[in-house]
């Protein structure tokens, strides 16, 4: 089987929806899979299989116009112009005399020959760098703005130069020359496109964030000679088991297991709680975060791609660039604008000309200014920047929303189901009782409790274990098995079968307590265990915030009647499903979805199932992997359930923010369109108010970063 490689690489010179789609499709017509293009991030990313070769994917995106750069740009280098500057103030340096030559009193600048070679520098700068772009998605046959810019430049361009030809030597020249118009065009654009470079990167400011706390270097302990010694080196060559030096005040490098020392860890940045976390011998400890106190020698477990911490910067990355279905209206208006828009501009000139009768030099200054206002970068800007700043302003509450359409699909959710265990009780639960039934003593019921709960991550056996640890001894076993939602069996080396769970698992079980587990040896009961476990002090204050915002709850679990019930009634749940097995769970999931879109919280294996079949699932940043895995939101802040509702209320505002934009692009249009046909618009203030336009739009998602939630 040949082996499939993600490849990520770095672009420049995209500046709209429109150039991430023309990259998408020559890409996908490369045969290349999980093509996802960003082009306010600036990267590419795909799958590479053995049929192609990156150099010839780079060059396939250079022959668009777009350069892919070798490596990516060290964050602490000293700031310096980007290339996208350095254009416009070259630009900018020719067009101001062509510019300002309308008032200023100098002849010679009214001289044609002076005008064309002011102009001609612009000029190639502008279709070189618009040119090869709009040239790539012709071909492509996705035409993107630049085909409007470089239509309006060259005709303008050609226009003066066959009036300098035509009309040489008369007074009447000066009528046919737009040297001007051309350079200011292109200045202008390139000045719009720099603005909103600018803006566009404040909407992804929580993926900077997070990159920032990745460390740079790390202390290693190596041996040489026998003899013990510390080493510095880059993150970047840190190796799975590698053993590291943590002083007060460092940044830990990587993943991994306390194997000496003790102090005190600060993983805000995760877990969202400011407190700092003690850590000892055995603990783990997340990268990135800071030892506040205390000395760690850590052994590494996850490096690179596998920390926790590059695997949040990817998530929240990965989110930032999916698609809401909403985007799919503005994408395919956009894809049909430009052969619109240059039919429009000719429509113009045929009008102005034949029809009114105005001057040629009117009809075709009218005509290009159709083309330049028109341009549809703020419909290309609408929903990606919103999507940026509402996923960036989530992660930076410790909620992961994964993609633009969770944005939009949570926003319109009117049912929340949540599990109890683990998800509306905190999932520690306390051994109150074990009562004996059988010829067995209560150590020995211990240890086969601690060493088959060991092989569980269900927040029940997790809380026994933890409770269990510093009385237990380890039996071992030859056969251990999981059931989701049942409970967990063992065989032992003496061939005796145990089995831990509820009552109503097990047939022909004797009378046991709702809040109790039974443990049998060999089919036959020989303990009945007591455990309770608390609600959550957040889960009433999320509960009551969500009714009040039309939500109806829904509480569904694997456990007992009375358990349901009693915390259902503590937080004023009125629909209540209990003793649910995953299979049960998930046709209670389809039952309720048929009344509407759905969200699902839960945090275990058993859970995951359901997460995947609601329209929304919601898990917990202590969940279990899958779980994690399978929702579309993280909290990581596991006992912070009222950002369940945080995460509802920026989902709505997040796609009222998504619509505004569309609003204002799509109306920019519709207005501007008719004002620069009818020539109330020369082309250099047609390109103005586009960039202002795009501007407008960036500012409205920038502002979702802090305005007031609905």
């Amino acid at each position: 089987m040949s082996e499939i490689k993600k490849i990520t690489l770095e672009v420049e010179g995209m500046t709209c929806s429109n150039c991430a789609a023309t990259v998408t499709k020559a890409l996908q017509k490369k045969g290349l899979h999980d093509v996802k293009v960003s082009f306010i991030e600036k990267e590419v990313s795909f799958e590479l299989t053995p049929s192609n070769t990156l150099d010839d994917i780079t060059s396939s995106i250079g022959k668009l116009g777009y350069t892919v750069v070798q490596t990516k740009k060290d964050s602490n280098e000293l700031p310096h112009f980007s290339s996208l500057e350095l254009k416009f103030y070259f630009s900018l340096l020719f067009t101001l005399p062509l510019f300002l030559s309308m008032w200023l009193p100098f002849h010679w600048l009214h001289n044609p020959l002076v005008q064309l070679i002011l102009c001609t520098p612009v000029f190639i700068l502008g279709m070189r760098h618009f040119g090869k772009s709009a040239w790539g998605s012709v071909r492509m046959k996705n035409p993107n703005m630049d085909v409007l810019i470089c239509i309006g430049s060259i005709a303008s361009f050609v226009y003066s130069l066959a009036g300098m030809y035509l009309y040489s030597g008369s007074a009447q020249i000066h009528n046919f020359l737009f040297f001007e118009t051309t350079a200011t065009i292109i200045t202008l654009v390139l000045l719009g496109n720099l603005i909103e470079d600018k803006s566009v990167k404040q909407t992804g400011s929580a993926i900077r964030e997070l990159v920032a706390m990745r460390p740079q270097k790390a202390t290693i302990v190596i041996q040489e000679n026998g003899i013990e010694q510390l080493k510095e080196v880059n993150v970047a060559d840190l190796l799975k088991f590698d053993i590291l030096q943590v002083n007060t005040g460092d940044k830990i490098a990587a993943d991994g297991n306390v194997i000496s020392g003790a102090g005190s860890a600060d993983e805000s940045f995760i877990t969202g709680e400011s407190i700092p976390v003690e850590k000892k011998v055995s603990d783990k400890v997340i990268g990135g975060s800071i030892l506040v106190s205390g000395q760690l020698r850590i052994r590494t477990t996850k490096v690179g791609k596998e920390s926790i911490l590059s695997q949040l910067i990817d998530l929240v990355k990965n989110a930032q660039n999916e698609k809401p279905r909403i985007q799919k209206f503005g994408d395919k208006v956009s894809a049909i604008f430009v052969p619109v828009v240059i039919a429009l501009s000719l429509l113009t000139f045929l009008l102005a000309y034949f029809i009114f009768e105005k001057s040629l030099q009117q009809a075709f200054l009218q005509s290009i200014a159709v083309l330049v206002v028109s341009c549809p970068c703020a419909m290309g800007l609408a929903t990606p920047t919103a999507v940026m700043s509402g996923i960036g302003r989530a992660a930076k509450n410790q909620v992961l929303i994964k993609g633009g359409n969770t944005l939009e699909e949570f926003a319109s959710i009117k049912t929340i189901v949540f599990d109890k265990t683990g998800t509306l009780t905190t999932g520690n639960f306390t051994l109150k009782l074990i009562q004996i039934t059988a010829d067995v003593s209560e150590q020995k019921v211990k240890d086969i409790i601690f060493s088959m709960e060991s092989f569980s991550s269900h927040p029940i056996a997790k809380s026994l274990v933890r409770e269990l640890k510093s009385e237990a001894k380890v039996i071992q076993f030859s056969e251990v098995q999981e059931e989701k939602g049942l409970g967990i069996k063992a065989i032992d080396m003496n061939g005796d079968a145990y089995f831990i769970g509820h009552s109503r698992n097990i047939s022909n079980s004797q009378s046991i307590a709702h809040n109790e587990l039974v443990v049998l040896k060999n089919k036959v009961a020989i303990a009945k265990v007591t455990i309770s476990d608390d609600v959550k002090s957040s889960a009433l204050t999320c509960i009551t915030k969500l009714k009040q915002l039309g939500i109806t709850p829904v509480l569904l679990s694997g456990d007992s009647k009375n358990n349901c019930e009693e915390v259902a009634h503590k937080l004023g749940i009125k629909e209540v499903y209990f003793e649910q097995s995953p299979e049960q769970k998930l046709n209670c999931i389809k039952k309720l979805k048929l009344a509407g879109p759905i969200a699902m919280v839960g945090d275990g294996i058993n859970d995951a199932p359901a997460l995947n079949l609601a329209n929304v699932g919601i898990s917990l940043g202590n969940a279990t992997q899958v779980a994690i895995e399978s929702a579309q939101i993280v909290l990581l802040r596991a006992n912070h359930l009222e950002d369940i509702e945080f995460a509802f209320r920026l989902s709505k505002t997040s796609l009222s923010t998504i619509k505004q934009n569309l609003f204002w692009a799509f109306f920019y249009n519709v207005i501007a369109i008719p004002i620069a046909a009818m020539g109330f618009l020369n082309p250099m203030l047609a390109a103005l108010s586009m960039a202002f336009s795009d501007v407008m739009v960036v500012g409205n998602s920038i502002w979702l970063k802090t305005k007031k939630l609905l």
